[in-house]
Parts: structure tokens; C-alpha cells; sequence
């Protein structure tokens, strides 16, 4: 009887303790990340933005169903990463997973909704390929390949697929895509949820007065700033001194000397902590002058920027760029009169680096761009951000830029640079290059505004200096208008451009570090098609046949075995 007590009590404790588990883990779970990649461990600034929602945020997914191998990995991921947030965000975000596109009664109607999704959100349909089950035939359907994200009365897009690039194998390419969308994934996120939950925005100024690019040409470029963050313009020429209300001003392709006074307003804002997203072309080389002319001979601008720029630790140099991997252009063949496709090694496709901002982008498309070195500066660290690939060359001002270059195929024995930086990080207490001689008419202007003079900055401050002023510009269309930034007409594809110049804009005003989650490393391992294909049968026998067969010898051993050792 006691026996049968102990018994009845371990079992009553055992279901006890299984029950406390239950409910421990019901309120407080983790999980151990042993992946190499930590791809399933959240930074702390993700955490902590989510940890600080105090409103519900609906986010609606727009994968939902059976997909191929390669793109189920993907929708995975997505809802795995999403779950993590959930439970984060302490019930405040919700997830809700459609397929719209499947919904839809007609091509006419999918056909409007897309446009309005890429209007509103910039989410574009992607259309998957998969073998089917029988034969060589092809199984295709589009996708949506993003999610949207409410909060209150606003919603932003999230789109996880900026496109396949346009050089490498298909197999390179799809990996290429894949892989951007696993590293990426946690910054996209994260960064729309901060963007829409933000009570403040920075406050970005768009410098004018010396000739800077404004009108169609820069449409893309302010109208994100207008979306993501408060927008003005600043004229050096009429203003007293810049504000540090500013969070960072942008100098993008200036194309009138820069005065002394000028510079100093300049100076003086980055002393105070300012910054500067310097996109600057040295040399006069327009790819208009081109078109209308037939040719055109680059030279210096003259921008007068050379002497504040290097004290601050960079050199723009008077050359023009080119690289055997570049951009398109059209050009009217001589004997059939048809347009074809020829590289213009003139327009070279920029390598990012290592760095948040510039990590695991595709090509940045750069038009005429110059090199730049960076040079001693006291207390400055400097970091490249853009720069060729291995097989470039430089030309030295004056150059000479004709139609020829289309005429004849570059030769890649001449292409013999390599890795050549066209934009870098600057970050440090940057020191005045008019210190020890501010005019004395400047202070009194400043003392009357309490406006401090400085020689060197108080505290730790950065900029981003581009050897390029057209690559934050964008291209009209006489028929569509303004394009987005880095489009090209030729092709139908938009390279990194904007994902660039928004990356820059974020690691200068953001603190939250939300953007080092972009300097994350995946590798996801593909199948190769084409090996599945031919080795198909060879694999479901390893696969299938052959631990069948593995099982039944080792139970005719076993069973030998058994016979000879009771054998009598």
C-alpha cells in the first residue's frame, strides 16, 4: 500500500513539475543561437526598439502558400524572424500573412493593385520559376516579395527584393538575391518600424548657392528626405551662418566656386558637430555635352573645395574613372541603324565594402566619377565606402571623351587598377582649416547671434565624401517624368543608388544603431539545379532505397548472428 502511495506521489510531482515548466516557459523563453552567422540572434538596438513600442503595429506579409525550395527558405525566415519580434514587442505587433495576388479575380485588376503597391510602398510583383513535378516544364507565379506596415493612421513598405543583378551566372544570381534578403531582413524591418513609431525626425538641409543640382534631376533624392525626414534648403550665400539645428546638410554636385566665406559657414557648422554628405564632381564631364556635341574635353571645375576637404582627410582627384564593370548605354549602330547595347566603362558599377552602410549592396551606378585618397589627419579615422573593381583605369585631366569609346571594345590589359576608393567615411573631432585666422568680422557676427567660433570640434562628428555628384541624381523621362535614382533606360534596371544614399543619410543622423544590423554575413547554400536534374534517380536511391536496404542487411546479420550463438 505504501508502495503504491510513493508511487502515486512521484507521478502527481513529476506531473507538477512538467506543469511549472510548462507555464515558466509560457511567460519567459529563449532560445540558443549556434548558428555561425548568429542569424537568429537580434542586435540590442532591434530589441530595444521593440521593447518600447507602446502602440500596436500590424505588419501583413505577403507570402502565404507552397513555394519552390530556395524561395520557402526565404518566407521561413521572414516568419521565423517575425515571431521573434512578436514576442519582443510584448504583444504589440500583430502579423497577418496574404497572398493578394492569388485572391484577385482578373489580370486587369492584379495589374492596378501592383501599380498602386509600387507606387505607394515600392513593392514590385516577382515572378518564381520551379521545375515542375513531370517533365521539363516550368511551374510560374508571382509574388509580392515584402510586407506593409501599419501604425495608426500610416503604413510604409517593406521590400525584400531590390532586384537580381544583371552580371554572374543565374545560379550566382539567385544566391546573390537569396542571400541579400537573409542578411538584410532585420534591417528592413527594424528600420521601417523606427521610421513609422518615430515621434521626431532629424532635420536634413539641402545646401544651395553654388550652383547645386535642384529641379527633376533631384527628384528621388528629395522627395526621401521629404518622406523620412524634415526637409529645408540652405543658401551659403544668404544666410549668416548654419544652423546646428541641422542634423546634416547635403552638398550634392555643386558646380560654381565655393568662396571663402562661404567655407568658413561650412567650417564652422562642422566645428559645432555638423554633418556633411559632401557628392562631388571635380571634373566638368556632362554625358549631355556628350550627346549634344558629340564629344567634350573634362576638365577642373574649379570648385575651390580642395584646401577644406583635405583638412579634413580627403583628396578629390582631377581624373575620371572608368572600369571594365560598368553600365550600359545605347548607341545607333552605323550599318543596320538599330540600337544596341555596348558597356560604357565610363559609368562604372561601384563595389561596396565591409561597412554597414555599403555592406551586402548591389552595384552602385556612379556616371564620371573621380577617385579620391585619403590623407593625414589628426584624429580622423577613415573608412572607404565605394570603390572600383579589380579591372579599372584612370585618365588623367584634360581628358578627351568621344563617341569613339563606343566604337571600340576596351581592352583589358589596359584596365590595370584596381579597388580604387570614390567614397569614404570621415569620423572624428575635425579641426578648422581657417584656425588661428577667422576673420574678425565673422566672430562679432557670430558673438552677435551667440553663436560660438571653434577651431576644433568639441565632440566626435562625421562625414561622407563622394568623388561623384551624379549618383544621389536621377534621369527624366519625356514620356514618365523623373526615374529613380540609379535607373537606367537601356536596361530596365535600378542599381543600389538609393539604397546608398539612404544608407549614408541614416548612419549620419541615427544614433539607435539600428543600421549595423545591414553589416550582418548569411550564407545560403543553394542546390544547383541543373545537378538535381541529371543526378536525380542517383540521389532518391541514396535517399530513399538505400536505408531500407542498409536496415534489412543488418537485420539478416543480426539474425545470423542470434542463430549461430543458440545454435545447438
Amino acid at each position: 500500500m505504501k508502495k503504491n502511495l510513493s508511487s502515486n506521489f512521484n507521478l502527481l510531482a513529476l506531473l507538477v513539475v512538467l506543469f511549472g515548466i510548462n507555464l515558466f516557459a509560457s511567460f519567459f523563453h529563449s532560445r540558443i543561437d549556434l548558428t555561425k552567422e548568429k542569424r537568429y540572434t537580434l542586435s540590442k538596438a532591434t530589441k530595444d526598439l521593440l521593447g518600447n513600442l507602446h502602440e500596436p503595429v500590424r505588419i501583413d506579409v505577403f507570402f502565404k502558400g507552397n513555394y519552390p525550395a530556395g524561395f520557402k527558405k526565404i518566407v521561413n525566415s521572414v516568419q521565423e524572424f517575425l515571431q521573434e519580434t512578436r514576442e519582443y514587442s510584448h504583444g504589440n505587433i500583430t502579423v497577418r500573412y496574404t497572398d493578394p495576388l492569388k485572391a484577385l479575380a482578373d489580370d486587369s485588376t492584379a495589374t492596378r493593385f501592383t501599380d498602386s503597391m509600387d507606387y505607394f510602398f515600392g513593392l514590385r510583383p516577382y515572378t518564381i520559376q520551379a521545375p515542375s513535378k513531370v517533365g521539363d516544364e516550368l511551374n510560374i507565379r508571382q509574388v509580392l516579395p515584402g510586407a506593409v506596415i501599419h501604425y495608426k493612421d500610416t503604413a510604409i513598405g517593406v521590400n525584400l527584393f531590390k532586384g537580381i543583378k544583371n552580371y554572374g551566372t543565374e545560379q550566382e544570381q539567385l544566391a546573390a538575391l537569396y542571400n541579400d534578403v537573409e542578411s538584410t531582413l532585420e534591417y528592413k524591418f527594424a528600420s521601417a518600424i523606427q521610421k513609422i513609431t518615430s515621434t521626431s525626425k532629424p532635420l536634413i538641409g539641402y545646401v544651395l548657392g553654388n550652383g547645386e543640382i535642384w529641379g527633376p534631376n533631384v527628384d528621388d533624392a528629395v522627395r526621401t528626405l521629404m518622406r523620412d525626414y524634415r526637409f529645408d534648403t540652405v543658401n551659403l550665400k544668404q544666410t549668416p551662418y548654419v544652423p546646428s539645428a541641422f542634423n546634416a546638410l547635403i552638398i550634392l554636385k555643386p558646380t560654381k566656386t565655393f568662396s571663402d566665406d562661404d567655407k568658413l559657414k561650412i567650417d564652422q557648422y562642422v566645428m559645432r558637430g555638423g554633418k556633411i554628405f559632401w557628392m562631388i564632381d571635380n571634373m566638368y564631364a556632362e554625358f549631355d555635352s556628350l550627346r549634344n556635341s558629340n564629344g567634350f574635353i573634362a576638365f577642373d571645375r574649379g570648385l575651390n573645395l580642395e584646401d577644406i576637404l583635405f583638412r579634413y582627410g580627403v583628396r578629390l582627384n582631377e581624373n575620371l574613372l572608368q572600369d571594365m564593370q560598368c553600365d550600359k548605354m545605347g548607341q545607333i549602330d552605323r550599318n543596320t541603324q538599330q540600337t544596341r547595347l555596348v558597356d560604357w566603362p565610363f559609368f562604372p558599377i561601384l563595389n561596396g565594402t565591409d561597412h554597414p552602410i555599403s555592406k551586402n549592396l548591389d552595384g552602385v551606378r556612379a556616371m564620371f566619377p573621380n577617385t579620391l585618397d585619403t590623407v593625414k589627419a589628426d584624429g580622423i579615422k577613415k573608412t572607404v565606402l565605394l570603390r572600383s573593381s579589380a579591372n579599372a583605369r584612370v585618365l588623367t585631366a584634360p581628358a578627351k571623351i568621344d563617341f569613339e569609346f563606343f566604337q571600340i571594345a576596351p581592352d583589358i590589359k589596359e584596365f590595370t587598377v584596381h579597388d580604387t576608393a570614390v567614397a569614404a567615411l570621415l569620423e572624428g573631432k575635425f579641426r578648422s582649416l581657417y584656425s588661428g585666422r577667422i576673420p574678425k568680422s565673422f566672430i562679432d557676427s557670430m558673438n552677435a547671434y551667440h553663436v560660438p567660433v571653434k577651431d576644433i570640434c568639441d565632440s566626435t562628428t562625421k562625414m561622407i565624401v563622394v568623388a561623384d555628384g551624379d549618383i544621389a541624381m536621377n534621369l527624366v523621362s519625356q514620356q514618365y517624368g523623373p526615374t529613380p535614382m540609379g535607373f537606367n533606360f537601356f536596361t530596365n534596371y535600378t542599381f543600389s543608388n538609393k539604397e546608398f544614399y539612404t544608407n549614408c543619410l541614416e548612419y549620419l543622423v541615427n544614433p539607435s544603431g539600428i543600421l549595423e544590423t545591414r553589416a550582418k554575413d548569411f550564407t545560403l547554400r543553394l542546390l544547383d539545379f541543373k545537378k538535381v536534374k541529371e543526378q536525380r534517380t542517383t540521389w532518391q536511391f541514396i535517399n530513399i532505397a538505400l536505408p531500407v536496404l542498409i536496415v534489412i542487411l543488418f537485420g539478416f546479420i543480426y539474425q545470423q548472428i542470434r542463430r549461430r550463438k543458440y545454435a545447438t
